[in-house]
């Protein structure tokens, strides 16, 4: 994956050294809702949301970072969202599981950085870089009430199934446009 700029960001490709901040956004993810106010140890603690970090990255997993390239309130440089590619077993599916071999994106972004290009601009990086790597889709799961849910339509993702609360979303690779990516 190639270093990606935004009006006032960069997006470069995450690491292992990065796992603090991804556990940040899972987090955010998690407490998307603003009556939601799930602690680190809470969610960490719970296996069927730790196994998004634990391990990561594994063989065929990717991630893309954002960081503040220059603002006001920002330094440079500090990282201000995130999103990984997680490829689960059966055996212990995440909550938008479609196959083994479809990895699940997770996806937080800081508050002062949402309605910002972030979150696009990380989707777009891990699409392009998952296309790149031969793979045939990605996967997701939203709660309906969750705003992510427009973005992830607008980039082409499609409801495949869902329960009560929430949906689970393929992005089928081989049908993006290649101006995503």
């Amino acid at each position: 994956m190639t270093a990606m700029t935004g009006p006032s960001f960069d997006i470069r490709p995450a690491d292992a050294a990065d796992q603090l901040f991804l556990a940040d956004m899972l987090i955010e993810a998690v407490n998307w809702h603003p009556r939601r106010n799930w602690d680190r140890d809470r969610i960490l603690s719970d296996p069927t949301l730790a196994h998004y970090l634990t391990g990561w990255p594994g063989p065929g997993e990717s991630g893309a970072l954002a960081e503040a390239a220059r603002t006001v309130r920002t330094p440079a440089g500090a990282p201000v969202g995130a999103a990984w590619l997680r490829l689960l077993p059966a055996s212990d599916p995440g909550y938008g599981f479609v196959a083994e071999d479809i990895p699940e994106l997770i996806m937080g972004v800081t508050p002062a950085w949402r309605r910002r290009g972030v979150g696009r601009a990380l989707l777009r990086a891990l699409a392009a870089q998952a296309r790149s790597a031969g793979l045939a889709g990605i996967s997701l799961s939203v709660e309906r009430g969750n705003p992510a849910r427009a973005l992830y339509q607008q980039e082409g993702f499609r409801t495949i199934t869902g329960d009560g609360g929430a949906d689970v979303m393929l992005l089928d690779l081989s049908a993006c446009r290649s101006v995503h990516g």
